[in-house]
């Protein structure tokens, strides 16, 4: 059940080579495009290859940053920490200290101070034969590189960026002089740029990634699974966490599916995720909708479609629901025009609220960055309970390179069913490049239909 899209991300010399080299993952069925988990790793290590080529010195550079300390001790670890571990690896070892030292004309070099080696790029620079006490041997590579000032990883809005935990911070800010505590500062737009930051190499791959979770909608959306009249929505949702286990993935959060019907019910927004209808049962003229996401290769996807159920003699959905989709769609167009590097989340709502019902569409637009992170690091687009500035988290500017799920919905009514109110909830992960805004694996137009008996 694989659809056959074309990708536009995959245009650039450099991307075609790549997903040539990389060709396992963009072929056949969905289970067959999924690695064994020794090349997953070797992947995961290819993609840290690049990021460690290309990213330090320009953020740290982008953000005057001249030294960046991560420490993080095992099974509590700094969220920025995993990203930078082997793809081996499951969690730091011990106490992990990572220091980044911007070198100037030799470019940022990466040191560990830790009693175990962490990749290559981090070159080890502590012998506990020789120096017992890890605080000190990282108190003398400071002394030793002398940086202007030394970033870490606090932060008052994103969690994200803020994991150093109390006990590591009182090690860390022990092992400083008095002069040294003085240049101490917070590395939160390095942590949260260098996390919302997607390289050409993830890129080539990431289409692959978010079309699996698309076949997965779709496999479950279908009358494989579904029996109208029998089959219930806790049935469907249950039946997509066992599926993503069977293709050898995981989840990070617990799909949902609702139930939207003619009977004049207008559900509470937070109850078509959280009051599921556990035990209704799915009907012919119902429109469904489910909210789903996998991670594979560290990178994560986060999707809503909708699927209507045809009753007997429809060939399709009625006409005030197609119009519905239609008009989500166009809030779809509304917001990623908005997109412009430089523009702060609480900037792009704004703009986008107003063009919206400008064309009067009832609009409640809550995107998020996605990446490393379902709910990802970097800008916060309007909230669902918030359709005003979220701030903090959403006075953060959009950079180019970075990827979005772009969840909204638009409130429309169905003359079908009786001008009842209905919400097009969609969303979709995008790419933007700085310029313009792409959907990584193409975008829901027309609803997923199930048959009835």
């Amino acid at each position: 059940m694989l659809r056959r899209i074309s990708h536009p991300l995959i245009s650039h010399p450099l991307l075609v080579l790549l997903c040539f080299l990389l060709s396992p993952f963009i072929q056949a069925d969905t289970g067959d495009s999924i690695l064994p988990m020794k090349q997953r790793a070797e992947t995961i290590d290819r993609f840290l290859v690049a990021r460690f080529e290309s990213l330090p010195a320009k953020l740290m550079r982008r953000e005057g940053i001249a030294m960046w300390i991560l420490v993080a001790r095992e099974y509590n670890e700094d969220p920025v920490v995993m990203t930078m571990l082997p793809g081996d690896a499951h969690a730091a070892r011990r106490r992990t200290i990572l220091v980044f030292m911007d070198e100037g004309a030799e470019g940022v070099k990466g040191y560990a101070v830790s009693r175990y080696g962490v990749g290559d790029f981090f070159k080890p620079v502590w012998n506990p034969e020789e120096q017992p006490d890890q605080w000190k041997a990282l108190s003398e590579l400071i002394s030793e590189k002398n940086p202007a000032n030394i970033a870490i990883n606090t932060s008052s809005d994103f969690a994200l960026a803020d994991g150093l935990t109390q006990g590591e911070y009182v090690g860390l800010m022990g092992a400083l002089t008095n002069e040294q505590k003085n240049r101490v500062q917070s590395a939160e737009n390095l942590a949260i740029s260098w996390l919302e930051a997607r390289t050409a190499e993830e890129m080539a791959i990431y289409p692959s990634i978010v079309e699996i979770a698309h076949d997965i909608i779709e496999e479950g959306f279908s009358n494989e699974v579904i029996t109208p009249g029998v089959t219930t929505t806790d049935d469907v949702m249950w039946w997509y966490r066992d599926r993503i286990r069977e293709l050898r993935l995981v989840t990070w959060f617990h799909p949902s599916v609702s139930i939207q019907r003619a009977d004049g019910a207008e559900k509470e927004f937070i109850d078509l995720f959280t009051d599921t209808d556990r035990d209704g049962v799915i009907l012919p003229g119902d429109l469904l909708h489910v909210d789903f996401g996998i991670t594979y290769l560290r990178l994560n996807t986060d999707t809503q479609q909708h699927a209507y159920v045809l009753r007997p003699g429809e060939s399709n959905a009625p006409a005030g629901l197609l119009a519905g989709l239609k008009t989500s769609n166009r809030l779809q167009d509304i917001l990623t025009e908005n997109f412009k590097a430089g523009r702060t989340g609480n900037e792009i709502l704004r703009a986008a609220r107003a063009q919206a019902i400008d064309e009067d569409i009832r609009p409640s637009i809550y995107t998020h960055p996605i990446g490393y992170h379902g709910h990802g690091a970097g800008p916060t687009i309007g909230m669902w309970d918030n359709q005003n500035d979220t701030v903090g988290k959403g006075d953060f500017p959009m950079h180019e390179n970075t990827a979005y799920s772009i969840e909204l919905n638009a409130t429309v009514s169905v003359p079908e069913w009786g001008g009842q109110d209905v919400r097009f909830m969609l969303e979709e992960d995008a790419y933007f490049d700085g310029q313009t805004s792409r959907y990584i694996d193409g975008r829901q137009e027309e609803f997923i239909l199930i048959e009835s008996e």
